[in-house]
């Protein structure tokens, strides 16, 4: 059984933290049940391990958390739909490559209920779309901006941290950073693309495609 978590306020990211490992280490003992948490932080930067510090354009803007997650830097705030993932690997296969494109198609899915055609790229952690809208890139490929970011950690094979969807952000807190360390491509959101979307709605959709992907 997998316990989903809604939170309806902001939630400080140094108590998601904690209770994210903390809840890792009792999955991992086998004292609590495997746990979905979605979430929404006040204005936030995190440093994944990858990160480089050229790419925090602005540290003044907002607070810096180092994360201990995969990746590089990338901003939370409110309108931003977090998804953090506490789920036992040990059961459900060692395999971290297939859990992240779990991850992925779960993410893709979601986004396919809105019409959505979400897409990944070699070399280029999350989620991406084309951007038709947009004139063609120098080397004439489509514009593309990311949608939504994923990073994970385990512990004892329990994964934590996750992901998140730009459902409606204000997207100019992205100009503090080179979100994943990529500065040919820009960000956008749900909203931003004309859907007229809910974070209630992504939720939905965000549950229902889980047991799908995940088949629980």
């Amino acid at each position: 059984m997998v316990e989903w978590i809604q939170s309806d306020t902001l939630i400080n990211y140094d108590e998601a933290l904690l209770y994210m490992e903390a809840r890792a280490e009792a999955i991992a003992k086998g004292e609590a049940e495997e746990c979905i948490w979605f979430l929404e932080h006040p204005p936030l930067y995190t440093a994944g391990t990858s990160a480089k510090l050229e790419d925090l354009t602005d540290p003044d803007r907002f607070p810096v958390f180092e994360a201990k997650r995969g990746g590089q830097y990338t901003y939370h705030g409110p309108g931003q739909r977090v998804v953090y993932v506490m789920l036992d690997l040990n059961k459900r296969g060692k395999d971290i490559r297939a859990f992240v494109k779990n991850l992925e198609n779960w993410v893709i899915a979601t986004l396919a209920d809105f019409n959505l055609a979400g897409e990944i790229r070699d070399g280029r952690v999350g989620v991406w779309i084309a951007r038709d809208d947009k004139p063609l890139q120098i080397n004439g490929d489509k514009a593309e901006d990311k949608i939504a970011a994923i990073g994970i950690r385990l512990k004892k094979w329990v994964s934590f941290h996750g992901i998140s969807i730009n459902v409606e952000p204000d997207l100019s807190h992205f100009d503090g950073i080179v979100p994943c360390g990529i500065t040919e491509h820009g960000v956008t959101s749900l909203v931003d693309l004309g859907l007229p979307v809910t974070m209630n709605d992504v939720d939905v959709a965000l549950k229902r495609q889980f047991e799908e992907t995940f088949g629980d």
